[in-house]
C-alpha cells in the first residue's frame, strides 16, 4: 500500500461485536482470561499492551517500513528507553546539535553509567576518530533542532557497521512522510509523536521502530513494559486518528516551509536561513538525495542583536510565540533563550514551524514584523 492509505488504514481495526467503523477506545486496564488461563483476546494487562496501542504501533511500523515499533508517552521517554537499553558503560556518540531535551537525559540522567561524545557527525573523519571499544551506538538527528543540519544517513551506517555500532535516527522533523532512515541503513528510528504525528499540539507521545526483531529490541521492549512510560488508550486513539491526515498535512507544511524560506532568504533584514530545500544549504544535495521532501520546520537568524529577534517575534499576528512544532498553527521561538546557559544556538537565531495557514498570511506576517 502507498503511505496514504497506510495512514487510514494500517491503525484501525473494525470492532468484530457492534461493526464499528472506527475501531473504539478501550480503557480497561486488565483483560479476562480463558478458561483454560491463556487470554484469547492477546491482552493481560494494559500497561503490557492494549488494543488502542497495538494499533497505533502497527501503524508506525508500516509507516516506516520497520519490524516493529514501540509507543511511549512522550519522545523523551521514548529515547530515554533507548539509553536505558544499553549496558552501564557503553560509549554513545551523539550529534553537537542533538535535541537539548535528549542531550540533557544523557548528560545528567546518565552522567557515570554511560559515556558520551557531541561532535559533528557529519564531519566522517571526527566521527572515525571518536569511535571506541565500548562505542554501542551513534545517535543522529536529520534535519537536526535547531539548525536544520541534514546528516548522510548512509555514510554514518557504514562507519557504524565496519564497526559493530547501532545506529538511531531522531526522524521527528521529517517524519517518514520525508525520509525513512531505516531503508537507509539505520537499526532505529525515534519519533516525538507530539509534534507531527499529532499534528495538532494537543496530545503527547513518542515512538520507536526498528528495522528488525533483534534482541537489543526485545531490552527495549522490557523497558516499554517494566518501565510503564506508555500513552493512555485515549492519547493512542487520538494519535491512530491525527496519523490519517498525515501525509496530506505534510505536504502542506513542505509546501508552505519552502516558499517562506525563499521569502526570508531575499529579505534584508536576514542574514541566513536554515532550510534544506534551500539550494544555499550546506547540505542540500545529501537532503536531495535521501529525504522524499524537506520538511516544515526552518530557522533563520536575523541582522541584528537577541533584542531585535524579540522585538520582530513581538511584532507577529499570526504566528504564535511557544515551543513544540509539527501543529496546523505557525509557531516561532527564540530557540537559545529555550535551551539554556550552555545553547551553543546563535542568540539571534528564531525557529519556525511552520503550519497550514495560507502562504500569503504568513508572508505578510513576517514582512510587517520584520520591517
Amino acid at each position: 500500500m502507498k503511505t496514504e492509505t497506510i495512514a487510514i488504514h494500517a491503525g484501525n481495526k473494525k470492532d468484530e461485536s457492534s461493526k464499528a467503523v472506527i475501531q473504539p477506545i478501550v480503557l480497561s486496564t486488565t483483560f479476562e482470561r480463558g478458561i483454560d488461563g491463556d487470554f484469547p483476546g492477546g491482552h493481560i494487562y494494559s500497561r503490557a499492551s492494549n488494543p488502542n496501542r497495538a494499533a497505533l504501533e502497527n501503524v508506525l511500523t508500516k509507516l516506516e517500513n520497520g519490524a516493529d515499533a514501540a509507543a511511549f508517552s512522550s519522545g523523551n521517554a521514548a529515547g530515554m528507553s533507548v539509553f536505558q537499553s544499553l549496558a552501564p558503560g557503553t560509549h554513545v556518540i551523539a550529534p553537537d546539535d542533538m535535541y537539548h531535551g535528549l542531550r540533557n537525559q544523557l548528560k545528567i540522567l546518565f552522567a557515570g553509567i554511560l559515556t558520551f561524545d557531541f561532535i559533528d557527525v557529519n564531519d566522517l573523519d571526527v566521527l572515525q576518530q571518536h569511535i571506541k571499544p565500548t562505542t554501542g551506538l551513534i545517535w543522529i538527528e536529520t534535519p537536526s533542532n535547531p539548525l536544520l543540519k541534514v546528516t548522510d544517513i548512509k555514510k554514518v551506517v557504514a562507519i557504524a557497521k565496519a564497526h559493530g555500532i547501532k545506529v538511531a535516527c531522531d526522524n521527528t522533523f521529517a517524519t517518514p512522510i520525508c525520509q525513512q532512515p531505516l531503508a537507509l541503513g539505520a537499526d532505529l528510528v525515534m519519533h516525538s509523536a507530539t509534534k507531527y504525528f499529532g499534528g495538532h499540539s494537543d496530545l503527547m507521545g513518542g515512538a520507536l521502530i526498528t528495522a528488525e526483531k533483534s534482541e537489543w529490541w526485545q531490552k527495549i521492549r522490557q523497558v516499554q513494559e517494566m518501565g510503564g512510560a506508555i500513552p493512555s488508550p485515549t492519547d493512542c486513539y487520538m494519535l491512530v486518528r491525527s496519523i490519517k491526515t498525515l501525509p496530506y498535512r505534510v505536504k502542506g507544511h513542505v509546501q508552505n516551509t519552502q516558499l517562506l524560506a525563499e521569502f526570508l532568504e531575499q529579505h534584508p533584514r536576514v542574514e541566513a536561513v536554515m532550510y534544506p530545500g534551500l539550494p544555499s544549504h550546506p547540505q542540500h544535495s545529501i537532503a536531495k538525495e535521501q529525504m522524499l521532501a524537506f520538511g516544515g520546520m526552518l530557522s533563520f537568524i536575523v541582522k541584528g542583536t537577541e533584542e531585535d529577534t524579540h522585538n520582530i517575534i513581538n511584532k507577529l499576528q499570526l504566528f504564535t510565540r511557544a515551543t513544540s512544532l509539527g501543529g496546523v498553527e505557525s509557531l516561532i521561538e527564540h530557540r537559545a533563550t529555550v535551551e539554556g546557559p550552555d545553547t551553543k544556538t546563535p542568540r539571534n537565531l528564531l525557529r519556525v514551524s511552520v503550519g497550514l495557514e495560507h502562504i500569503d498570511d504568513l508572508v505578510d506576517d513576517l514582512e510587517q514584523a520584520l520591517s
